[in-house]
């Protein structure tokens, strides 16, 4: 009778075959010092038992854990859940590092720290040792915080840095923001659009910077002002209605906005609707990242999309080159994003005959 998948091990095709552990756990790995008739001989009694490799059968060759750990900010991912709002950028960075994982025989574990935390090294020593990943993926702002690199590269664990254009022996993909943000910004100028605002986010966060630099830059380059036109939020939704409350009862306030996250880009379009004001009849609106709540806000808003399941699948993909000494390609890598056009802008012309 034939034995049950879920009963059978690495010991039962061991026993099967004749042979070690060991070698049966070089075979699973397709590690190159095996025979080619010892290859055969593991695979039929693999074949014959239905047997499915474990992690912990894989990593009893010494040279791999099968594990990448992905690293992300604990305070606003719980305070996202505890507010049962969700968080798209963690569904989308589980769903592209899961399924890459997956495609290599690997696993993704998802781990919480609080980046300026005294305590984050001992965090992570921790979580090392525990689990002796094959590489680790930083968020931002983990992918700019010198106590996590510095340990990693001391560890000699490769790292992935998303949102990030350091090097320093790691792996680097960014989401163009600065070139999105160009983007958006000239796609307002080109709807007729002078006054020009962004709500830019945390300074921490490079993104932040990266994208409110594509927008001053742009509006620099046509000749446009900035000053007065510029505010600063945290991520949050309270953030962005201080932003943009700030913004909108300037004497000069602007006709178009470009919030760095749908959270503060769905506060500014509920604050101009307080004031009376039309979106985007009186003030068109872009959003960055395209969360998909953001269609059903009325107006759904135009936003520009940030590529972030691709983004952590292809680190992921860097990650396993990494550790298998493969060669890497220049870094950083970049995942385009792109504008999604909605209902929030308007030309100025159509919003001032409106």
């Amino acid at each position: 009778m034939a034995r049950r998948r879920q009963s059978v091990t690495i010991k039962h095709v061991a026993a099967d075959a004749g042979v070690s552990l060991q070698t049966v756990s070089r075979v699973i790995n397709n590690e190159a010092n095996v025979r080619p008739e010892m290859k055969e001989r593991v695979q039929a009694s693999i074949d014959k038992l239905g047997y499915v490799p474990s992690i912990a059968a894989q990593r009893m060759s010494g040279s791999r854990s099968y594990l990448i750990l992905a690293l992300n900010d604990r305070e606003r991912t719980i305070e996202a859940w505890k507010a049962r709002e969700g968080n798209d950028w963690v569904d989308q960075m589980l769903m592209g590092g899961m399924l890459k994982c997956a495609e290599h025989g690997y696993r993704l574990i998802f781990e919480l720290v609080d980046t300026h935390d005294d305590n984050i090294q001992r965090e992570l020593k921790g979580a090392i040792a525990a689990l002796q990943p094959d590489g680790v993926l930083l968020t931002p702002p983990h992918s700019d915080n010198p106590l996590i690199t510095d340990l990693l590269e001391a560890h000699k664990i490769p790292f992935a840095r998303i949102g990030s254009r350091a090097n320093g022996g790691s792996i680097s993909l960014t989401m163009a923001d600065s070139r999105m943000a160009a983007m958006a910004t000239q796609y307002l100028i080109d709807k007729g659009h002078r006054r020009i605002g962004m709500i830019a986010g945390p300074e921490k966060y490079a993104v932040s910077n990266r994208r409110k630099t594509g927008w001053k830059r742009t509006m620099e380059e046509s000749g446009l002002l900035t000053e007065g036109l510029c505010e600063r939020g945290d991520f949050s939704f309270e953030s962005g209605e201080e932003a943009a409350h700030i913004m909108l009862t300037r004497k000069e306030r602007p006709t178009a906005i470009i919030a760095s996250n749908d959270q503060m880009a769905m506060a500014t379009n509920a604050v101009a609707q307080a004031l009376g004001l039309k979106v985007p009849g009186d003030l068109s609106l872009i959003s960055f990242d395209n969360t998909p709540v953001v269609r059903f806000v009325q107006p759904a808003l135009t936003a520009i999309d940030q590529p972030i399941a691709e983004t952590v699948g292809r680190a992921v993909e860097l990650l396993i080159m990494a550790q298998r000494g493969e060669e890497l390609p220049a870094m950083p890598i970049v995942i385009e994003g792109a504008l999604i056009e909605r209902e929030s802008v308007a030309s100025l012309k159509t919003a001032v005959d409106a």
